[in-house]
């Protein structure tokens, strides 16, 4: 079917139709003003077109770069049962001895350990008896806090609103933080070292629940809220959708279990609005209420507003889920934030936790098979956990960190001992998520910035231009040569040339990836790439012309004989671009993934594209002499 063009144009007119619709919202997105992001916020429909966007790096757009560093020494120091100036020299020694040479920490410090003969068993009896095993507990500590810490700091960045931050382990103790485009460095450095605070709060229940929401709902109308200062009207025409579910069960006070999926109709009618200005963003799922992502905004711009602070009860508190939930809705899936309606204050805080671990629930247990966190308190957290779970049972307590709710389990009987298994988990990798969590409200090694560079957005447009511009005086220049060099096939070779440039920044806008500066110097580099294969092509076909073939047969042949070469040359370039994204890190995947995109491009655009237009153009047997 391919040997013929129109069923060739018709792919490419597929593939240039997928290139439009993945760079309008791009284009969009930086025609919009200030005054226009703020509107769309509002409404909920940034978030939406933010996720269709190429972003862009910390290089180009100005933010902070900061390197963080657990404190191995101090960790250890709060590990050790019994301190002695033997044990504070040599952790001293050994992290003197790493600065200084690099080598890994416990490598250095299992070395003077047996360098000093320290008996490791009078620091650390709880670790072991043997040498080896309290250094091996002692290096699983030392990767829990660092896991600890990059939950602590993934939880906080959301707090500036930061589209597709940098957040990554480097090395055994290092993190790197690239937040791009933020406006106050001195707050995300001082949120970020801040100490994560973990608290168990009880979920209130349904009927107190909806009271809550029905007063809020009369305040809001009381103060002759404007519709449209918040979501946008139905089209005109449109049918009005009946009340969402069933008036939320008549606001949480009853009615039959609620389904997996979310029903009632999502679009929200003035008139329904007009009636439940705040609970009509809400959706009953199961036992929670939950509000469609785009509508977050919205929501927390009617629970700002003075009226409606100073009628939710002082012994509650409204809080979000830490992440989103996709769930079925009428029109398709849709993301959701669950919103919580706690107790104010919580019942106990996550200081007393000594221990959380994932694990495979036993036989004969309720969750046999199952992931679960196995859960172990001080006495004091002890004693307070057996009287809130006894004072509790049947009702759920949120796991909340920095003001995140991670789950909200029931209670189910009264827990002393401070031995906990929470059940219910959907994979091992939530139990193990759900485990460090509950770790990461006592903190034991304090993380230091050691390193912090701050890109100030002149400097990120200063660049941005000079990208641009290079770019673009080179792509020119190259255009000039080939269409002087190759006269006609040299247009047709510019066309694909363009066409592969804007296939390349479409993959970027549906991967959601970032450009970076490096990464504008991997789209130069393609530039090259498309150009050479091109030069290939034409340069075979000239020499079957010169050995007297038709036109038609000649680049039959010319096609044929240089897309081996092509072939060959590209994808030994691909599995190097490969290779360097695996193992890269910031700059170098950026690099890295503009290069892979644009050896694919190249090859479609070099071998499919303009193949093409050269059948179209000898189809007809007319051509007497080809412009190459």
């Amino acid at each position: 079917m391919l040997n013929r063009p129109a069923p060739r144009f018709f792919l490419i007119g597929l593939v240039l139709l997928w290139v439009i619709w993945r760079l309008l919202p791009t284009l969009e997105y930086r025609a919009l003003s200030p005054e226009d992001k703020e509107q769309r916020r509002i409404a909920g429909t940034l978030a939406d077109l933010e996720h269709k966007i190429i972003n862009l790096g910390l290089d180009l757009q100005g933010g902070i770069h900061l390197v963080l560093e657990v404190d191995i020494p101090t960790l250890l120091r709060t590990l050790a049962d019994n301190r002695d100036s033997r044990l504070e020299d040599l952790l001293a020694r050994t992290e003197v001895e790493v600065q200084a040479s690099g080598d890994d920490y416990f490598d250095r410090f299992t070395a003077n350990v047996a360098a000093e003969n320290l008996r490791l068993i009078r620091y650390y009896s709880s670790y072991g008896t043997k040498v080896p095993d309290i250094i091996r507990a002692l290096e699983e500590e030392a990767d829990d806090a660092v896991a600890r810490s990059l939950e602590i700091i993934r939880n906080r960045v959301d707090e500036f609103g930061v589209s597709e931050p940098t957040i990554q382990k480097v090395g055994g103790r290092r993190i790197i933080v690239e937040l791009a485009g933020i406006e106050d460095p001195e707050q995300a450095r001082g949120l970020i070292q801040n100490t994560a605070l973990l608290e168990f709060n009880i979920v209130q229940d349904g009927n107190v629940t909806g009271d809550v929401l029905l007063a809020i709902d009369e305040l809001l109308k009381k103060s002759n809220l404007a519709l449209g200062e918040i979501v946008a009207e139905p089209a005109t025409g449109a049918e009005p959708a009946p009340e969402t579910d069933d008036g939320l069960s008549a606001l949480l006070g009853g009615g039959a279990e609620t389904p997996s999926a979310i029903s009632g109709d999502l679009l929200i009618p003035g008139e329904i609005l007009g009636e439940r200005p705040f609970s009509a963003y809400i959706h009953l799922h199961g036992a929670n209420l939950v509000v469609e992502a785009r509508y977050r905004y919205a929501v927390e711009a009617l629970l700002a507003r003075p009226e409606v602070q100073a009628g939710i009860p002082a012994d509650g508190l409204f809080l979000w889920s830490n992440r989103t939930e996709t769930l079925e809705g009428p029109g398709g899936t849709r993301e959701f934030y669950t919103l919580f309606y706690l107790d104010k204050e919580p019942g106990l805080t996550g200081g007393v936790i000594t221990e959380a671990r994932a694990n495979i629930g036993g036989l004969g247990s309720t969750a046999a098979n199952q992931p679960v966190v196995n859960l172990e308190m001080n006495k004091e957290g002890a004693r307070a956990w057996a009287r809130l779970t006894g004072a509790n049972i049947g009702r759920r307590v949120a796991l909340v960190l920095d003001k995140k709710v991670h789950m909200a389990p029931e209670i189910r009987n009264k827990i002393s001992g401070g031995n906990t298994v929470i059940e219910g988990l959907d994979s091992m990798e939530e139990a193990k998520v759900i485990a460090i969590v509950l770790r990461a409200g006592s903190l034991p090694a304090p993380v230091t910035i050691i390193e912090e560079r701050s890109v100030g957005p002149s400097l990120g447009q200063d660049s941005i231009e000079r990208g641009v511009r290079a770019a673009s005086i080179g792509g020119l220049l190259v255009i000039l040569f080939i269409s002087f060099y190759y006269k006609r096939s040299g247009l047709i070779a510019t066309l694909a040339l363009v066409f592969n440039i804007l296939i390349v920044l479409a993959a970027l806008a549906a991967m959601r990836a970032t450009l970076t500066l490096p990464g504008i110097a991997g789209l130069i580099l393609t530039v090259g790439m498309a150009v050479d294969a091109n030069v290939l092509i034409f340069e075979r076909i000239r020499e079957e012309l010169d050995k007297g073939k038709s036109i038609r047969a000649a680049i039959e042949s010319g096609y044929a004989r240089a897309t081996v070469t092509i072939l060959d040359a590209n994808i030994t370039t691909g599995v190097a671009a490969v290779v360097l994204f695996q193992v890269g890190t910031g700059p170098v995947k950026g690099f890295a993934i503009t290069l892979f995109w644009g050896i694919i491009a190249s090859m479609f655009t070099a071998i499919f594209m303009t193949r093409t237009v050269m059948m179209a153009r000898t189809q007809s047997g007319k051509l007497k002499e080809l412009s190459i």
